[in-house]
């Protein structure tokens, strides 16, 4: 009897190691490469809600736009979010890639600042605008200066995939300089040699900065620049990305980022 006893714990012992380790092995992780701000942020927000459906959120920062591409495509990362997909695009096509997006989470406004000048109709003549050297965003700053009616591009200019070349008219004659990373850009800000800067949002709230409030000029509401979640192709089908992307794009979390960053960074999700 005593025997029958012992082997029955013993068996019981073995079935829950067995339930607790068919458990652990269940739930699935998903490393994901990001921005410390906003993107890491809002990845560990959905973090508690993303483990309760099994899923466990790893979250790897990156402090440039380089690495995080280069580590989705060698398979180091499940997915990245940090970009858009015109920077995407470029990517691919420069390093003959094929990563995909899993869907667009937030607009991050790319603003220009300046500590002298209360609008880009106050710029002098000649004057200098620091932008960066992500040859990705040269549209969307293109279309704040023309917006503006300081520029004109040339007829039947891609705003998506147009330089400074493009550039028709320059009624202030200003000089674009665009030879500096986009993470120093908030540094230069604060030295503030030069009329102007345009600093991406990340960045710039990074630094405390908030784009709706601090800057002298913002892209607009409606710019095809929502930041996404990269992965590579197939990828995007698989059930963790899945419950990422529903987790990201929930009305719950669209408006956190609205709140959260204080409109410096908007909601998106489509």
């Amino acid at each position: 009897m005593k025997k029958r006893t012992i082997f029955g714990l013993v068996a019981s012992f073995a079935a829950a190691a067995f339930l607790a380790t068919s458990t652990a092995s269940a739930d699935t992780t998903l490393t994901v490469g990001a921005s410390p701000t906003p993107h890491a942020k809002i990845l560990e927000h959905v973090k508690p809600q993303l483990k309760k459906e099994g899923v466990n959120l790893e979250i790897k920062k990156y402090d440039d736009y380089i690495m995080p591409n280069k580590a989705l495509a060698n398979k180091e990362l499940d997915a990245n979010y940090f970009q858009h997909i015109p920077f995407l695009n470029n990517w691919n096509k420069k390093n003959n890639g094929s990563l995909v997006s899993a869907g667009n989470v937030h607009l991050e406004p790319i603003a220009v600042y300046s500590k002298k000048y209360k609008s880009l109709k106050d710029l002098p003549k000649g004057s200098t605008v620091i932008v960066s050297s992500n040859v990705a965003d040269y549209g969307r700053i293109l279309t704040i200066f023309k917006d503006a009616g300081l520029i004109t591009l040339k007829k039947g200019t891609n705003i998506q995939t147009a330089t400074f070349n493009d550039i028709a008219t320059n009624k202030k004659n200003l000089k674009f300089k665009h030879s500096y990373e986009a993470k120093l850009l908030p540094r230069l800000y604060k030295e503030g040699k030069d009329a102007a800067y345009v600093i991406n949002a990340n960045y710039a709230v990074q630094s405390g900065l908030n784009p709706a409030k601090d800057s002298i000029a913002i892209e607009k509401k409606n710019s095809p620049y929502a930041n996404m979640v990269a992965v590579r192709k197939g990828d995007q089908n698989k059930p963790a990305v899945k419950k990422l992307m529903k987790a990201l794009q929930s009305k719950e979390t669209q408006n956190w980022i609205k709140k959260e960053f204080d409109g410096g960074v908007l909601p998106a999700a489509k």
